[in-house]
């Protein structure tokens, strides 16, 4: 039985949530209190984060290392494009998000950064950069074309949390907010969702 030791208000959690949801496995989930975490979780992982994913003898951290051994292990619905080249471009994508997008969703959670202007760029920057996705998403019914993948697993937590975060979209960004919809109808997204993470969104 594999067990996630998840954030209940984490976006890098929800992600394994909804991947695990996705594939229909059995799993346990272990919610983790994110200002008050157990000491062995720094045991299992030495950054002392969450989301963590214990099997067996192995431990894993790092949303979408943790997400790719999944979809490696459960391969249906395969969430990784069969085409290596494809994957590799994916992978590509997976990084880019973190440097470009996710660095500055990690500034919005750190309740420690209390510089408005710091919270402020790091709103500005995630508005232009989803902004520029809004192009691919007008024929596109998912970030890779017809076939939901890992790329919308990696994004969807964020676009849940753009008005908790204080982030509004420009009306260029319309096909943003469609996509959006499309990812919240799914039922695995539905069961994957916390009841803090429900609140979170009106």
């Amino acid at each position: 039985m594999m067990v996630l030791y998840s954030g209940t208000t984490c976006p890098f959690s929800q992600r394994c949530r909804f991947v695990l949801f996705e594939k229909g496995m059995d799993f346990e989930i272990r919610d983790i209190d994110l200002y008050n975490k157990p000491e062995d979780i720094a045991v299992m992982n030495p950054y002392g984060q969450v989301p963590i994913l214990v099997e067996r003898d192995l431990v894993l951290y790092e949303s979408n290392i943790i997400n790719e051994y999944i979809d490696e292990r459960f391969p249906h619905p395969q969430l990784m494009p069969a085409d290596p080249i494809m994957r590799a471009r994916t992978r590509l994508f997976l990084y880019n998000f973190e440097k470009e997008l996710f660095v500055h969703v990690s500034t919005l959670e750190n309740r420690s950064i209390t510089d408005e202007k710091i919270r402020d760029a790091a709103r500005a920057n995630i508005r232009d950069r989803l902004a520029q996705l809004a192009p691919l998403l007008v024929k596109n019914k998912f970030m890779l074309g017809e076939e939901f993948s890992m790329l919308d697993v990696a994004v969807a937590p964020l676009l849940w949390r753009l008005g908790h975060y204080g982030i509004e979209l420009p009306k260029s960004a319309a096909p943003i907010q469609k996509y959006a919809e499309r990812l919240f109808s799914r039922p695995a997204y539905i069961e994957a969702l916390t009841p803090s993470e429900k609140v979170m969104r009106r």
